[in-house]
């Protein structure tokens, strides 16, 4: 069965007395360069195996360039470096809680004291290291800690 081609203006699928949604085109130049940032983040590839690997893979640049462009218009402060103050701090957060990461691994426990925090305070063997690390590894402040309440 061949099909015939269509008219320029008929469109399969689309009711003729329906009108096309407006949509207004960006008011600014930073508007404009706002929504092709955005747009480039929304091309996608027609291979599935392409699709994934860029949903996991995000034009970092793009993200960049489009979320400093909202916070200019939005009247964040930026900084010459191209960074806003938000940025900064969720950087310095993230570089905070790396380093107390790090710092905790490099803290030893005694299974003794792991095994007495089983037993005392029915934790698991995961939330009792966890709760050891977190006191330098002294069984006695890891308890107290754990039966004070937080003020």
């Amino acid at each position: 069965m061949a099909s015939e081609p269509q008219p320029p203006t008929i469109h399969e699928g689309v009711d003729p007395t329906d009108e096309p949604p407006a949509t207004a085109p960006p008011a600014s130049a930073e508007d404009r360069k706002a929504a092709a940032a955005l747009s480039s983040l929304d091309n996608q590839n027609d291979d599935s195996a392409a699709q994934t690997t860029n949903a996991k893979n995000i034009d970092q640049e793009a993200l960049t360039k489009a979320i400093s462009r909202l916070e200019l218009s939005s009247g964040a402060k930026v900084e010459p470096s191209g960074q806003s103050e938000n940025m900064k701090l969720f950087q310095e957060k993230r570089r905070q809680r790396r380093e107390e990461k790090e710092r905790l691994a490099k803290v030893k426990v005694d299974a003794a004291d792991v095994g007495l925090l089983i037993q005392e305070l029915e934790l698991s063997r995961t939330k009792a290291t966890d709760l050891l690390k977190a006191h330098e590894g002294d069984a006695v402040k890891a308890m107290r800690a754990f039966v004070t309440a937080p003020i």
